[in-house]
């Protein structure tokens, strides 16, 4: 078990590496809930949930009513037991057949091993796995690349990987019998999956050109980085925050860019500074689900640098105490934050911290809220002098071994072996001599797929897994995403990048509410009246500053109906022309 006072690390090297002139914006604004008193909370309400037993935390008896099938789940094993105590060596002995036959080793399979961030595909590919990474910041290396094609190569088809939309890898056509070897092979080039799904803590996010970006507010590397360490215990698994009520996303922004999409994370760290000190304002309770979205909401709390730590133990604590594990639908971070007002929330929070205290917010924020997001497409000089970084679009997110493996050659060729992920589903090649970029966009790698300068609409374009991979998904959006975008490119010519995001089903991890233009997959009415593929269609969601959720422009449409509509709305929205148009004019 990890001590609080183990936590109050001094973080010299984390400062910003130079005095920065604040904005000035004033307090932040209060959500809602804050203009009303704190909900009436009885004090047997405020008691932990949870017990810790036999080095494990687990549902307390009294508190498994109506509890979801997941939770049941969990108590009968606990799932990180496959990985803390290798039960996956037997497993993956095991035929499907056998696992199928015992209801203990079937949940092994389809539920517990996302503790090890495996996802069983059982629906379009059963006896093969998705596996998920830990990838905090989105900082690769050629190494780690090239292991990674070394494992999907070996699955054919089946085997592909995809970037997410948390700045993170996920691997395709993984089985069962390899995974031990799989596991051993990530720990040797310092990778590991542990903790990436379920109800753990998801891949910290940070800035993408941290540590090489001129106008930084802070590296965010070394917060994400430990982070990343302390949730998992430096890969050898964490515990304390393995039963989690539901998933949990975190993040550290760094720039004034707002690349980090702070306002959909469940704790999102805003620079700010205090009294000379330097540190975070606190914002909580961002999330999507099928049947709420919300965005993160201010905590009224300001952190100094060195309590990044202490504060997400005290956030994790609170919410995985208190938090409800009922309906799965209401068991998100937020639905406690209602339950208990945010002062309430706040006051768990305070009272978990080592000093027993929490400071209220600071006004001094340090993000530009009137800064204009910056394209990291293409070549762009770095902090240091003398060189670049280049931001390369790939399609949707999808790659093949032997994408990966030349992405890692031009990393070693041109770069310091390091690659950067996006939350946008693309990749940086950073610390790039400046006297070579003009031979690394010579590559014939860039001029084909993974162009360092996609057109207007495809740089923005983002796509889930879909019903390719994904059991849940409704409808194939990857492949889908691109043709419809490229057939929308001949009829309208638009005067500014516009985000579309697709995603298969409402869990939304394309996140459509965070494009101008969002497809959430779903089933309509064709016109011989049976059930055929469409997309509810949102317009207006926002990132940034000004961030601002979409909503539904157009429910049920069907998917063979969607350029005309997407051309119409980004003519009527937008400011788009039609091409015929454009063509007389020139």
């Amino acid at each position: 078990m990890t001590s609080s006072s183990s936590l109050s690390l001094h973080f010299t090297a984390l400062l910003p590496s130079k005095p920065r002139r604040s904005v000035i914006v004033g307090a932040q604004t209060a959500h809602p809930a804050e203009s009303t008193a704190s909900p009436t909370v009885d004090a047997d309400r405020l008691e932990p949930r949870v017990e810790l037993r036999d080095g494990f935390f687990i549902l307390k008896e009294k508190f498994r009513k109506g509890i979801n099938p997941q939770e049941k789940v969990k108590i009968e094993r606990e799932p990180m037991k496959l990985f803390m105590e290798n039960g996956i060596e037997e497993l993956a002995k095991k035929s499907m057949e056998e696992i199928d036959s015992e209801k203990s080793s079937k949940e092994d399979v389809d539920v517990r091993l996302k503790w090890l961030g495996l996802f069983h595909r059982r629906k379009h590919h059963y006896g093969k796995f998705m596996m998920r990474l830990k990838l905090p910041n989105g900082v690769t290396t050629s190494a780690q690349t090239r292991y990674l094609a070394s494992v999907i190569r070996k699955y054919g088809e089946d085997g592909c990987a995809d970037v997410t939309t948390r700045q993170n890898w996920q691997i395709r056509g993984v089985v069962l019998p390899d995974v031990p070897e799989i596991l051993k092979g990530l720990a040797s080039v310092g990778l590991t999956s542990l903790q990436s799904g379920m109800d753990n803590v998801r891949n910290p996010v940070g800035n993408p050109i941290a540590g090489i970006d001129p106008d930084e507010i802070v590296d965010t590397r070394p917060y994400t980085n430990l982070l990343s360490q302390f949730i998992t215990a430096n890969s050898r698994g964490n515990p304390d925050f393995t039963n989690l009520p539901r998933k949990w996303n975190v993040c550290v922004v760094g720039t004034h860019d707002l690349y980090e999409h702070p306002h959909i994370n469940d704790l999102a760290y805003m620079p700010a500074n205090k009294d000379g000190r330097f540190g975070f304002n606190v914002l909580v309770g961002g999330f999507f689900s099928p049947k709420r979205c919300e965005e993160a909401i201010p905590l009224d709390a300001w952190v100094p640098a060195e309590d990044v730590l202490p504060l997400c133990k005290a956030v994790l604590e609170a919410y995985r105490d208190l938090g409800t594990r009922g309906n799965r639908q209401k068991t998100r971070m937020m639905w406690l934050i209602d339950e208990l007002g945010v002062e309430g929330f706040r006051a768990e929070v305070e009272k978990r911290m080592p000093s027993g205290k929490l400071e209220r917010a600071s006004s001094e924020d340090l993000v530009n809220k009137q800064w204009e997001r910056r394209d990291y497409f293409g070549v762009h000089p770095q902090k240091q002098e003398g060189l670049s970084y280049i931001g390369l679009h790939v399609p949707v997110g999808r790659l093949q071994a032997d994408d990966m493996d030349e992405l890692a050659r031009l990393a070693d060729t041109y770069g310091t072996g390091e690659l950067r992920l996006t939350v946008e589903q693309n990749i940086i090649i950073p610390n790039v001599e400046t006297s070579k970029t003009e031979a690394l966009l010579q590559e014939p790698f860039l001029k084909n797929r993974f162009s360092p300068e996609p057109s207007i609409l495809m740089k923005g374009l983002v796509a889930c897994t879909g019903n390719q991979f994904c059991g849940q998904a409704i409808i194939e959006t990857k492949l889908r995403a691109l043709k419809v975008t490229e057939e929308v490119e001949r009829l309208v010519a638009v005067p500014k990048p516009i985000r579309m995001h697709w995603t298969g089903c409402p869990n939304t991890c394309g996140q459509v509410q965070v494009a101008d233009i969002g497809f959430m997959g779903c089933l309509t009415r064709g016109e011989n009246g049976k059930p055929v593929e469409g997309a509810d269609v949102y317009v207006g969601g926002r990132i940034g500053s000004d961030s601002h959720l979409g909503e539904i422009y157009k429910k049920g449409v069907r998917v063979t109906e969607l350029v005309p509509l997407v051309a119409e709305i980004l003519i009527k929205e937008f400011g788009a022309v039609p091409r015929e148009r454009e063509d007389n004019e020139d």
